[in-house]
């Protein structure tokens, strides 16, 4: 093969590697088997105490006495009075892309009233029935649609009732019941015939919830959050990963982050039943959206300085940082307009999170009449270190102060030293981060939703990302089933 060709080969692969992948997720989202099991043991004691609610839909059928004519009968108002409900076996389904379940050996004991007709000859009465050895597997495809929405199909059902015994009550019920083997086959079908579209019409519903799901929330007044699935869901024997793209944008100037997700691997916490991970890059598309929307700014005046404090923003008061300036302009009020010059960074490592923060402070003299005259503006170059961790169902950190650094980027006062100016900057960070400790050592409430909540949560700052390790209670809802 000639190069150009080879070339040209090659790059069609990876693009259909990349196509086929997607973009690397912000967010992601790990189901363990643990939890799978979990989810199934409280799904089928869920469904054992719902089923005596059913109402099961009518049966209808005919039999063919040979020379005595056709009985035409219908089984009505069925109900569920007991159930014996073995444990469903519930796995990964690695082929599929989805799960396989299997219920075998159910049985249920059901109730109803039965009607016949023969001619002009009408009859009714009640029945008892036994649906024994009742075997249903169903596998279920996980996809995503191209709105980024997970998307669920069902790939297979088959259904299979070993047995069904009847018995008549009322009527003429003694003249049908020695016909029951006539037709306790066509019931025993038509009860097949329903198990598997009836499976099938639960996926479909759940289906419809899932497309009516958004995929971008509004996080507050400034930013919003997207969070389609950055690629297909990934599922191997123990587990199913869901990677969502969790890139925040400015809701008033929605521009793109300058910079892309990069790959992360959560490692795998089989003891837990679920994993979570939250790339540097989801908190930088946050800080980014803040930056472009011209939000990281703000005014500093005099009333904002506890009157306690030996310096206050006047130029008198800074005569000790800038000799000149209470001679130029003598007893004015100032104000601070401090900025970011560049989007804050968070960088995470291990057991650590850094955060740079690059900004500009512009201070300006205020005149008698109102009017402000610019004095001079400042570079200032902040690095913060922290530790995050879980503990008693809160999340706690502390913060740390590695680096203030003051430059003067311009004058129109003269030059002047920065040194004290920047101590006392220094003062004023490390006084804030001091009383912020104090927050984050009591800790902020890990979010709980109405049908769960998290336990036994860790978390642990790995390079590039942060990853979250819990279990789950889930906390049914008593909510009427038919």
């Amino acid at each position: 093969m000639e190069p150009r060709r080879m070339l040209l080969s090659v790059t069609v692969v990876l693009m259909l590697i990349s196509s086929a992948c997607g973009e690397n997720p912000g967010l992601q989202l790990v189901l363990n088997n643990k939890g799978l099991q979990y989810g199934k043991h409280v799904g089928a004691g869920w469904i054992q105490d719902k089923l005596e609610l059913i109402t099961l839909p009518d049966i209808n059928g005919e039999v063919d006495l040979r020379t005595l004519g056709t009985v035409y009968y219908t089984l009505s108002g069925i109900n569920i009075v007991q159930c014996d409900f073995p444990e469903p076996s519930v796995e990964f389904y690695k082929d599929a892309t989805g799960f396989k379940s299997s219920i075998l050996g159910l049985s249920v004991a059901i109730e109803g009233e039965w009607r016949t007709h023969y001619g002009i000859i009408k009859d009714h009465g009640s029945f008892n029935m036994a649906l024994l050895s009742v075997d249903v597997t169903s596998i279920v495809n996980l996809g995503k649609d191209p709105e980024g929405r997970l998307s669920v199909t069902s790939a297979s059902c088959d259904a299979q009732v070993g047995d069904v015994n009847i018995h008549f009550h009322g009527g003429a019920s003694w003249i049908i019941q020695r016909f029951v083997n006539y037709f306790k086959g066509h019931i025993k079908g038509e009860i097949e015939g329903k198990i598997c579209p009836d499976v099938e019409q639960s996926i479909v519903m759940l289906e419809d919830s899932l497309q009516a799901m958004n995929v971008s929330f509004d996080v507050n007044q400034d930013l919003n959050i997207d969070l389609p699935l950055s690629g297909l869901p990934i599922i191997d024997a123990s587990s199913l990963n869901l990677g969502l793209k969790g890139e925040f944008l400015s809701i008033k100037t929605p521009k793109v982050p300058p910079f892309d997700a990069q790959p992360f691997t959560i490692p795998e916490q089989p003891s837990y039943m679920l994993s979570m991970g939250l790339s540097e890059y989801t908190l930088n598309s946050a800080s980014y959206g803040y930056y472009s929307a011209g939000l990281l700014k703000a005014l500093i005046n005099d009333s904002m300085i506890p009157p306690r404090s030996p310096v206050h923003l006047n130029t008198s008061s800074m005569g000790p940082f800038i000799p000149q300036l209470p001679k130029l302009f003598p007893d004015l009020l100032m104000n601070l307009q401090v900025s970011a010059t560049d989007f804050p960074l968070f960088s995470f490592l291990p057991g650590v999170v850094d955060l740079g923060i690059q900004g500009g402070v512009m201070a300006f003299a205020i005149q008698k009449n109102g009017t402000e005259t610019a004095l001079f503006e400042l570079k200032v170059d902040t690095k913060f270190s922290s530790q995050v961790w879980i503990a008693g169902g809160k999340l706690k950190g502390s913060l740390k102060m590695n680096n203030f650094t003051l430059t003067l980027a311009s004058s129109k006062v003269g030059p002047f030293e920065t040194d004290k100016l920047e101590g006392l900057g220094r003062m004023a960070i490390q006084l804030v981060v001091t009383n912020l400790n104090e927050k984050l050592g009591e800790g902020v409430v890990l979010p709980r939703m109405r049908q769960a909540q998290l336990v036994n949560t860790v978390l642990e700052v790995e390079k590039g990302f942060i990853a979250v390790f819990s279990d789950a209670q889930v906390l049914m809802a008593d909510e009427d089933f038919n």
